[in-house]
């Protein structure tokens, strides 16, 4: 199969599949939900923190004339920037239904403020846009690290789109319109992947560069954003289940990896 087509049906696996299934997760009683969703969340710790660590970074400092200090180097300015832009909320990745921004309370307090509401459907898109390009980039060194990253990109896009349709069903928005408004948004992670294949073509040099950068990302969205929710759960069943979740991700990606080699 053609490259593209690859890059198009994985960036759609990475994008619009993920807002489906966080759509259909939303139609399970809240009662199942408040259940499931930190499981998801620890899964996505383990997939994420793998693909960085097993995969994207080896396939970085794959290339001969890559100086290892340079993708260092890459990966620390990478995980600044993206507490940089977190910061300025222009990157929304709160997973979590306690989370002050994606708190019922919160939202319903924020729900008349529209700019709210595009706040996050903007942030939503940029982010989307920026994973398109992350996994473009991966799939154009090799196929199967495309696959492993969008898979990663999957797992942590599920809780996050689980998030922001709290937020925009506690607006006021109906359910139809907040699942209209995320596929949309979802649409820019194949917007980012083939301006990145169009762009990037010819440029194979840089290439190394941008998956330090999406290993940088993945490491920050586990580190930053998902694993702080872990510890609000203290009991050690809790703990245990949480640590058997990360394992079942990290293993997850090893698998796929090694496998598809």
């Amino acid at each position: 199969m053609d490259l593209l087509y690859w890059i198009i049906i994985f960036s759609l696996l990475g994008g619009v599949v993920s807002v489906i299934a966080a759509s259909v997760f939303l139609l399970l009683p809240e009662s199942w939900r408040t259940r499931l969703l930190p499981h998801f969340v620890s899964y996505a710790i383990g997939a994420l923190l793998a693909a960085a660590f097993l995969a994207l970074l080896p396939h970085s400092m794959n290339e001969a004339s890559v100086d290892f200090h340079q993708i260092g180097l890459t990966v620390l300015l990478g995980i600044l920037g993206f507490f940089l832009l977190e910061k300025m909320v222009l990157w929304r990745h709160c997973h979590s239904s306690h989370c002050e921004a994606h708190s019922p309370d919160e939202a319903h307090k924020k729900g008349s403020d529209q700019s709210v509401v595009t706040l996050i459907l903007v942030g939503d898109g940029l982010h989307n846009f920026v994973d398109g390009v992350l996994i473009a980039a991966a799939f154009m060194t090799d196929i199967h690290l495309g696959v492993v990253t969008s898979i990663a990109v999957a797992t942590h896009e599920i809780p996050q789109e689980v998030g922001d349709f709290a937020i925009l069903l506690h607006s006021g928005m109906s359910r139809l319109k907040a699942f209209i408004m995320n596929v949309s948004t979802s649409i820019t992670t194949l917007i980012g992947a083939l301006l990145a294949y169009v762009g990037l073509s010819g440029m194979e040099s840089l290439i190394p560069f941008i998956l330090a950068i999406a290993a940088s990302s993945f490491i920050y969205i586990a580190m930053a954003d998902l694993l702080p929710g872990l510890h609000k759960k203290t009991q050690l069943s809790a703990t245990i289940k949480q640590i058997l979740l990360i394992v079942m991700g990290v293993i997850t990606i090893y698998a796929a990896h090694s496998s598809l080699h």
